[in-house]
């Protein structure tokens, strides 16, 4: 399919509606190919003028494009889809960000057969280093999948992924960045405490982080070999991994994207 010969709508388009928005404009989609709509005059308006992307109401959006990209909060999907769910006509793709939130939500308020597919993304789409992950509903074709990655793929990386698997997505890269904003966090401010200044501690961490991403991608090797060759017998490093392990990061890794996943879960059963 040639890029941008579908028009899109963001319905909601908040945060990641943005996000979408922004990477779609980056990587030559027309712009009146893009539709938007927002609860309030403000943030359309803000959206206009930052983009050139035309916001209309949601009726509006369902009627004049062809993809309708949803990226409501998940309390806000059931009331959304109250408003234009009838109004949908089967052969338009529905595309999902709502974090949590299966297939089967949409197509209980949907017309019978509407295709719809399931994505999460990730916040570095802003610098077009995202995570992607697609999967589809019932309805959905390797046709719909296909033009789901042409709309993720100038974000970042994209993934297709079984939708039972979503939830482990989202806890996993979903939510990941926050993980690791935490971590360099925690080490800039162990920088701070064995007396370096909080800029030098900032600009050491920030690309000892940036340079061990990319050798995580680009070497192919187990992070275990890679953590294996900085840690010399009896070295400074072995040392603080074994306070960590005395920690217990580990364990509390494991714990932490275990509530990530069951929250989602929680979302999807309130939102229902």
């Amino acid at each position: 399919m040639a890029s941008g010969a579908h028009t899109v709508a963001v319905i909601g388009a908040g945060k990641i509606g943005e996000l979408m928005l922004s990477g779609l404009l980056r990587s030559g989609w027309p712009v009146e190919r893009l539709l938007a709509t927002a609860r309030r005059p403000s943030r359309a308006e803000e959206l206009t003028a930052r983009y050139g992307v035309r916001v209309v109401d949601n009726l509006v959006a369902v009627d004049e494009a062809e993809v309708l990209a949803i990226s409501v909060k998940p309390q806000d999907a059931a009331t959304l889809l109250d408003e234009i769910g009838p109004k949908v006509p089967a052969d338009k793709l529905v595309v999902s960000l709502c974090a949590g939130l299966p297939t089967s939500f949409f197509s209980r308020r949907l017309p019978d057969g509407t295709p719809v597919v399931r994505v999460m993304t990730n916040t570095p789409a802003l610098v077009d280093e995202a995570m992607t992950a697609i999967s589809a509903g019932a309805h959905a074709t390797g046709e719909h999948l296909a033009l789901a990655e042409e709309m993720f793929k100038p974000l970042g990386a994209t993934l297709r992924v079984p939708e039972s698997q979503q939830d482990a997505v989202t806890a996993l890269s979903g939510s990941g960045p926050a993980y690791f904003y935490l971590l360099v966090e925690a080490m800039i401010d162990a920088g701070i405490l064995l007396g370096l200044p909080r800029q030098v501690a900032h600009e050491l961490i920030v690309q000892t982080a940036i340079g061990s991403a990319v050798m995580l991608r680009d070497s192919g090797e187990h992070p275990v070999k890679l953590r294996e060759a900085v840690t010399s017998p009896a070295g400074t490093t072995i040392s603080a991994i074994r306070e960590l392990e005395n920690h217990g990061v580990r364990a509390a890794m494991l714990a932490a994207l275990e509530a990530a996943r069951d929250r989602a879960r929680e979302l999807a059963a309130q939102a229902d």
